[in-house]
């Protein structure tokens, strides 16, 4: 099983020219060994609670006796007795010989030759700096190249996929990955760094990072560097395991038992990460949205949750924040309302647009901030005008809707370099291109990209590559799909597409199958990883 539920980009410039490697020093370690005890420490607890449900249930019954009880301690002592018998306490000490001495593997070691520097070694012909320069080099991140990062899960492990896409050689690989505690939902890249900085030290408007914030099953959310080759643990925690690790750390605080209430509350999400928005103009503020009914706004100076709302009534999976009023943030929810509020007012009345099933996604029109977009479970798109709020959500009057699709449109994306330029994707498993002018939309092409159910379609955000839209969905590839290369895409746009001489070829560039694992041989029928991963698609969807 593998899928692929989420996709963003990283603009050019923004990622280090040499990633560096993972550097376990003693502060790092100081930390992450919080972190493990943390995580320990809760395991523990969960493991205690049940045993205590358990033998709560088992009294309440009056099934258990004292005899029973008794068979419990003894079976308990036939086990030690019988791993007593290997010693498994000393098992890693050294053997001793009849003379007392200790026995090591490997024995007969004083005629050896010993070098202080691999240099004066004559065996070694390969020296340690050659190494280290190709290692280099293989990591090494081109001005012209973008990152696309994917959020995946493959045979039940849950991590995040950075691919390096150059579009001049047609290449897309998988440059490193980040391992994840549970299914990720949703991913938002972030150009400020994050975490690790000293206590009490702000961050600076004008500092430059290269960060991706990960939602997932869990309610906490998790920042970690993309620049940075296999981490152990993210850099920051956005939610309770944040503060958990922040009171652990410090000794004057008197550390609370943790309690998993499902309850919301103003600090932490309490349920699964839908939807992640940063705000480019604050590069400070994150928002986020849960299956627990709200949205929260976090300040990544603090790592702490500045400010809880809870205006909807279901689970709000989509959020994007205006681009000119840079304070209002749009969102959608399950209680099939859109609404537009402005942050700095929490206790404004918030205009609400309403549509015919559940919200998919909502996202603002870049190239016109005074309308915005929101796509259905039932495949349909809405195109409102902000500045008319009903004054009811049963009153709401679209400027245009149209029905893209007859299931859910699952991915949503607007050109940001080319107006009027739309991509959907749905469970149909069909992208399709739209060009939205002043008469209404208009489909211009359809594809079945061979990527199962389409959960995800992003277009790039460089002018450089404005046309490419990388594609992903539950068969767990990424496809990069030049738009600019197929025959209607250029008739549609001509005069946004630059003139290509000869026949054109339609470009569509993945991850080169020789080197992925991710299939057996003989590859996947059409429809049979589909078919495996029906029940956990819809298990993401009743989240």
């Amino acid at each position: 099983m593998s899928m692929i539920t989420a996709t963003t980009w990283v603009p050019r410039g923004f990622a280090s020219t040499f990633p560096k490697k993972y550097d376990v020093d003693e502060h790092e370690l100081a930390r992450i060994s919080k972190l493990a005890k943390l995580k320990l420490d809760d395991a523990k607890e969960d493991f205690e609670s049940a045993q205590n449900e358990e033998e709560d249930r088992i009294v309440e019954d009056g099934s258990e006796t004292e005899t029973s009880k008794v068979n419990i301690k003894q079976s308990h002592g036939d086990v030690d007795d019988d791993l007593r018998e290997y010693d498994l306490d000393h098992y890693d000490s050294d053997v001793v010989d009849e003379d007392g001495e200790a026995m090591a593997m490997f024995g007969n070691t004083k005629s050896l030759a010993y070098h202080e520097s691999n240099a004066e070694d004559p065996y070694i012909t390969l020296q340690e700096n050659e190494d280290e320069d190709e290692e280099r080099e293989e990591l090494q991140i081109l001005a012209t190249d973008n990152l696309v990062v994917a959020a995946k899960v493959e045979d039940e492990v849950a991590h995040i996929e950075i691919y390096v896409y150059e579009d001049e050689a047609d290449n897309l690989y998988v440059h490193h990955d980040i391992m994840l505690p549970a299914i990720p939902l949703c991913v938002e890249w972030l150009d400020i760094p994050v975490g690790k900085s000293p206590t009490g030290q702000t961050l600076d408007q004008s500092s430059k990072g290269n960060f991706l914030a990960v939602g997932t099953f869990d309610p906490d959310i998790e920042i970690w560097d993309l620049d940075t080759v296999d981490c152990m643990y993210p850099n920051a925690i956005l939610g309770q395991g944040g503060e958990q690790n922040k009171t652990e750390s410090d000794p004057g605080k008197k550390k609370k038992k943790r309690k998993k209430s499902k309850k919301a509350n103003d600090e932490y999400h309490v349920d699964a990460v839908l939807a992640l928005a940063a705000n480019r103009n604050h590069r400070t503020l994150l928002a986020s949205s849960s299956a627990d009914k709200t949205i929260k706004l976090w300040d990544l100076n603090t790592t702490k949750c500045a400010k809880s709302y809870t205006y909807h009534t279901d689970k709000v999976c989509s959020i994007a924040w205006h681009s000119k009023q840079t304070t209002v943030l749009l969102s959608g929810s399950y209680d099939r309302t859109a609404a537009a509020a402005d942050m700095r007012a929490p206790d404004a009345k918030v205009p609400r647009w309403g549509v015919e099933s559940d919200v998919e996604m909502v996202r603002w029109d870049p190239h016109d901030s005074n309308y915005f977009y929101v796509t259905t479970e039932n495949g349909v798109i809405h195109y409102h005008d902000a500045r008319t709020a009903p004054s009811t959500p049963e009153a709401s009057s679209p400027v245009w809707k149209l029905q893209a699709h007859d299931e859910p449109i699952s991915s949503f994306d607007i050109n940001p370099t080319i107006p009027g330029f739309l991509a959907t994707g749905s469970f149909d498993k069909e992208v399709k291109l739209w060009n939205v002018q002043a008469s209404g939309p208009s489909m211009v092409v359809s594809r079945n990209l061979d990527v199962g159910k389409v959960f995800s379609t992003t277009f790039a955000p460089d002018p450089e590559v404005g046309f490419r839209l990388a594609v992903a969905g539950s068969r767990g590839a990424v496809q990069i799909w030049d738009t600019s290369t197929n025959a209607a895409i250029r008739r549609a746009f001509a005069d946004r597409v630059a003139p290509m001489e000869g026949e054109v070829e339609e470009r569509l560039i993945a991850v080169d199958e020789d080197s992925s694992d991710s299939e057996v041989e003989g590859g996947v029928e059409p429809g049979g990883e589909d078919a495996q991963m029906d029940s956990d698609v819809d298990s993401m969807d009743n989240t």
